[in-house]
């Protein structure tokens, strides 16, 4: 069996529970996230290990979940507070509890190192920290992305009126604009991905970064941004009821570039580790981090783009 065929036959098998676990949101949302967070953490200390580093794997994948667990900050307190009796608690924000977290972590991991005695203390540490920053902190915002979509954090009054904003469907209804929105950002990464693919092994013939990824062309990434922006904005008339036009084409921009760039630098670890895949777990897609390595770059601008400009 080809490659390409076990690449579509896993996507068949997975696409559909990852559909699922978006539109379900809530606690499975965060699982799911946080899981794909997690493993894709251990492939990248697997990355920095094949470069002679040794980075604190349990410290940095144990800290990396509770930053996931921040962007899920307002059921959080409201799970806190209904098991406390509904007692008004004190309960940092999220912006204090992410601080909270990355300072303790830092401290923590660099006196777990002081008494390790393994290789180099500062590219252990700097290796593990990068990790749980780059991979851990940027999927946590994709966690972000989906709970923006409750009556705490939406803007309700721009789309609804006062009378009917506490009303259970509609609250039920923004929510759900949350899953099509986390479905939308993956299924728009998986047309640029394809479009890129494609286009460039039929038409490619200037590189786009050869000493990186000589296989990549910019005939490819410049189809890949084009179907980026068309797909982006199809999704606005489909499911997302709620996203301008101009709000489509900027997140279409997001995707057309950020994905692109981060699936590049995900080639350049790969590259500098001198491996093909960060791992063989996904059959005939890699690893996890192979998977979602354009989301990490995209999710955090649009969290950024919808919480700080859009909804503002």
């Amino acid at each position: 069996m080809s490659n390409h065929t076990i690449r579509i036959l896993t996507a068949v098998v997975g696409i559909p529970v990852i559909l699922l676990l978006c539109l379900t949101g809530g606690v499975y949302f965060l699982g799911f996230v946080a899981l794909a967070s997690a493993v894709a953490l251990k492939e990248f200390y697997g990355l920095a290990k094949a470069k002679g580093v040794q980075p604190l794997v349990f410290p940095g994948i144990l800290f990396g979940f509770l930053v996931n667990t921040t962007f899920f900050h307002a059921k959080l307190v409201s799970f806190l507070i209904s098991i406390s009796g509904g007692k008004e608690i004190m309960f940092p924000s999220q912006t204090q509890l992410l601080l909270i977290l990355l300072l303790v972590g830092v401290a923590v991991m660099s006196l777990v190192e002081l008494f390790r005695n393994k290789g180099s203390a500062l590219l252990n540490l700097s290796a593990t920290i990068f990790g749980m920053m780059y991979i851990s902190m940027f999927f946590g915002t994709f966690i972000g992305i989906r709970e923006l979509f409750i009556p705490l954090d939406f803007p309700m009054l721009r789309y609804f009126s006062s009378q009917s904003i506490i009303d259970q469907p509609v609250v039920d209804q923004v929510y759900r604009w949350g899953g099509y929105t986390v479905i939308s950002i993956l299924a728009v990464i998986w047309i640029c991905d394809s479009a890129a693919f494609y286009s460039g092994t039929l038409m490619g013939k200037h590189k786009l970064f050869p000493r990186v990824s000589p296989n990549k062309s910019w005939e490819g990434a410049i189809f890949g941004f084009v179907f980026a922006i068309a797909a982006s904005i199809a999704a606005k008339y489909l499911v997302l009821e709620y996203l301008p036009v101009s709000g489509a084409v900027v997140i279409g921009i997001i995707v057309g570039i950020a994905g692109q760039l981060g699936d590049l630098v995900e080639s350049l670890f790969k590259r500098d580790a001198g491996v093909k895949d960060s791992s063989a777990l996904i059959p005939g897609h890699g690893g996890v981090l192979d998977r979602f390595d354009s989301l990490l770059l995209v999710s955090p601008l649009v969290y950024l783009y919808l919480d700080f400009v859009l909804f503002s």
